[in-house]
């Protein structure tokens, strides 16, 4: 089991990580969407669908069967490796051929070079997914930074350079292909595994064997979470899909950056002690109620003051994606309790439960964006859908979780109840006060500075468990680096 040292280090350097990538993508994004227009990034964001699907063929769930597998060999690292390069070739190719019926189906032409052109990541992510899975299963999240910080400033630039020279859609499309090449150098000199000459079937059929039911599950949830952009791009204008694409982006900032450092920190953490169920239980709680801790009051703050952040940040032109930003802010609220949940059902080996958790949600998930969607006639109809889905989502992820560590839905929000409602008085609180009439700029500073010294305040005052934990282990932390 790795130690208390280790898991906070990775966790610190796994944060680094994913908020050095995302601030440097938040501030190419900002210059973008001031130098592109909403219909530019509806049209990558289409194609941008095609490629998570097309991305999960080829990680087939082996990364995941080779993180939750207890001994693994350089002969399953190579192995894994030539196959997800093969499967990359297989993927593109039907990409390639079906470029022009996906064009079609969206009544755009223009979406077939883009379409192409993009689907050669498939080959750099699958390149340089095995090497990422080999630094977190040793958790070297160290190395993570320096490569993922080392592509993305790049590629942004070059990305922004390409939308002043008024290229458009391209611009976007330049800059994610610079990103992964460039990820696929740095990640080659600064790791040293290398893939081997050898592969072996009966390894990658004993992976799989645990990995496609991941797999299934991967496809499931990936294609259900861009069916809502799929749909929305069909019915309405690119534009529509660029307000959605955009709303979203904001939420999913914040929370990627904190909750999937801890997840991507605890899974490897929960694999090495699923014998020991009160241990497991253990570290699930602490990941739920300190990852709610901290996404809860960023939500509410980011959903009360969704208006002046788009203006300040993006402009007048893409105030249409407020109402998108507030309802994806309640969707992703909810990410801690869905991912803790299904971390510690992957960690104890149980990919058929997490298969059916898949499937039983998929069905309510299309079920409610049809409902909404005729009851609405309009894309915030389809998004509002998604967010009474995710409430449905987190019973059923929290099901099995009673039986098999005896924590169940009720015991998990009890265990959140005082971050949610301490979060649920500041947005409220902070919404009135941005009808006061300041300045966009003034609103956002003054707002900001008086919702975190309102809840950390609030937090101290009723001797939050999860606020003291947190300063403990940081004072811990910073005691043992001395």
């Amino acid at each position: 089991m790795p130690s208390k040292h280790t898991i906070i280090t990775s966790l610190l350097w796994k944060f680094l990580e994913r908020g050095g990538t995302q601030v440097a993508q938040f501030v190419v994004a900002i210059v973008l969407a001031r130098l592109l227009s909403p219909a530019d990034f509806g049209l990558i964001a289409l194609v941008t669908v095609f490629m998570a699907i097309a991305n999960v063929f080829v990680q087939s769930g082996l990364n995941s069967a080779l993180m939750q597998k207890k001994n693994v060999d350089t002969l399953d690292f190579s192995s894994v490796f030539y196959l997800s390069l093969t499967l990359a070739g297989f993927v593109y190719l039907i990409l390639f051929l079906s470029a022009p019926w996906i064009a079609n189906f969206y009544h755009r032409v223009d979406l077939i070079p883009v379409i192409r052109v993009l689907g050669l990541t498939l080959f750099l992510g699958a390149f340089n997914s095995i090497q990422e899975t080999y630094i977190v299963r040793n958790m070297m999240f160290k190395k993570l930074f320096y490569r993922s910080v080392g592509a993305i400033i790049p590629a942004g630039i070059l990305g922004i350079v390409c939308a002043y020279l008024d290229l458009g859609v391209w611009a976007l499309v330049i800059q994610q292909l610079t990103n992964s090449f460039l990820i696929c150098v740095i990640m080659w000199f600064t790791v040293k595994w290398r893939p081997r000459l050898m592969f072996s079937w009966v390894r990658v059929k004993l992976l799989f064997s645990f990995g496609w039911k991941l797999l299934i599950s991967s496809l499931l949830d990936t294609g259900y979470t861009n069916l809502r952009s799929l749909v929305i791009g069909r019915l309405f204008q690119p534009a529509t899909l660029g307000f959605y694409n955009r709303g979203s982006q904001f939420p999913s900032i914040i929370v990627s950056n904190i909750n999937a450092s801890i997840q991507s920190v605890m899974f490897p953490s929960l694999s090495a002690v699923q014998d020991d169920k009160i241990q497991l239980k253990r570290m699930v709680r602490r990941a739920i109620v300190t990852s709610s801790f901290l996404i809860l009051p960023l939500m509410a703050g980011l959903a009360a003051m969704a208006k002046p952040v788009v203006k300040i940040v993006l402009g007048e032109k893409w105030l249409s994606c407020v109402p998108f930003v507030q309802i994806e802010c309640f969707i992703f609220a909810f990410w801690p309790i869905h991912t803790s949940n299904l971390s510690a059902i992957n960690a104890l080996g149980r990919s058929d439960i997490f298969l059916k958790l898949e499937v039983i949600k998929k069905i309510l998930g299309v079920s409610c964006l049809i409902a909404f969607f005729y009851m609405f006639h309009s894309a915030i109809g389809i998004a509002l859908g998604g967010a009474f889905s995710t409430i449905l989502g987190t019973f059923i992820n929290a099901n099995p979780n009673k039986k098999l560590l005896n924590y169940g839905y009720f015991e998990q929000m009890k265990d959140i109840g005082p971050s949610f409602i301490l979060s649920l008085v500041m947005g409220l609180g902070l919404w009135w006060l941005t009808k006061l009439h300041l300045s966009p700029v003034l609103v956002l500073i003054l707002l900001t500075f008086i919702g975190a010294l309102f809840y950390l305040g609030v937090a101290k005052l009723l001797h939050f468990e999860c606020l003291d934990y947190l300063i403990k282990t940081l004072q811990g932390f910073r005691n043992d680096r001395r």
